[in-house]
């Protein structure tokens, strides 16, 4: 049998997000049920396009790629040859969505996928660094990297919203205490879920794709039953199976 057969799980990715976390969980006998917790919008502004046009004339000596999302920016307004900066990618999606536009390897990777990693991994030096971020991302990066002696410039590459609400499916199985876990894989998509939230039946497990995610979970009232490590949607997934496996009975 598998490991999660019978076992419903609410995903709450961005909806073109969510189709290789609901596959892993499928292929594990689960049933995923999609609640976009947020949603990722486009943003265009005068300040990214000429962040962009610097980028591409050598005016940064590096680029910080915190998302998947980051790369796709660069892909709509460069050719990879045009990306005169040095790459720093945290987790193995941001990684292999460069690698796929680049076809190369970025310069640096944190071994741990959060942004304090990636900080603590950067080297001090002096110049521009591009930080293309979310809207609400918190500020902590660039911090970190002006205490090294860098001069990061931060636009905002993408915005996010919070729905109202979370979708009927996603509401009834809820209501009807069905679900048996709830994933977690931003702060975004903890405070997106929190706000949509309705009526809530049950005790479903809360499992987080890191640190950062689950230290939000927990200050929104959440117990965090498991967290990934590493930080991907395969280990999260491993981390699902261990938050739902049975315990063991006394003997």
């Amino acid at each position: 049998m598998k490991p999660l057969a019978g076992r419903v799980v609410l995903v709450t990715r961005p909806a073109d997000d969510a189709d290789e976390l609901m596959r892993l969980l499928e292929r594990k006998g689960a049933t995923g049920i999609a609640a976009p917790a947020i949603e990722i919008v486009p943003t265009r502004s005068v300040k990214l396009s000429r962040a962009l046009d610097e980028l591409a004339s050598g005016g940064f000596a590096w680029i910080t790629l915190t998302s998947p999302r980051t790369v796709d920016v660069l892909a709509g307004s460069l050719r990879p040859r045009e990306l005169d900066a040095k790459v720093a990618a945290i987790g193995e999606g941001t990684r292999e969505a460069f690698r796929r536009w680049a076809r190369r390897e970025p310069d640096l990777v944190p071994k741990t996928f959060t942004t304090s990693a990636l900080a603590r991994a950067f080297p001090r030096g002096s110049g521009r660094v591009l930080c293309p971020r979310a809207d609400i991302a918190p500020e902590g990066l660039e911090d970190a990297l002006a205490a090294k002696g860098w001069h990061p410039v931060r636009v905002d590459a993408y915005r996010t919203r919070m729905p109202r609400s979370l979708p009927p499916e996603a509401r009834s199985a809820l209501r009807a205490g069905t679900v048996d876990a709830v994933t977690f894989t931003s702060a975004s998509t903890v405070s997106g879920f929190v706000r949509a939230l309705g009526v809530v039946k049950g005790h479903p497990k809360v499992v987080c794709i890191g640190p950062v995610t689950a230290r939000a979970a927990r200050e929104h009232g959440f117990t965090v039953h498991a967290v990934a490590n590493p930080h991907t949607l395969e280990s999260l997934v491993t981390a699902i199976e261990r938050a739902l496996a049975p315990r063991d009975r006394a003997r």
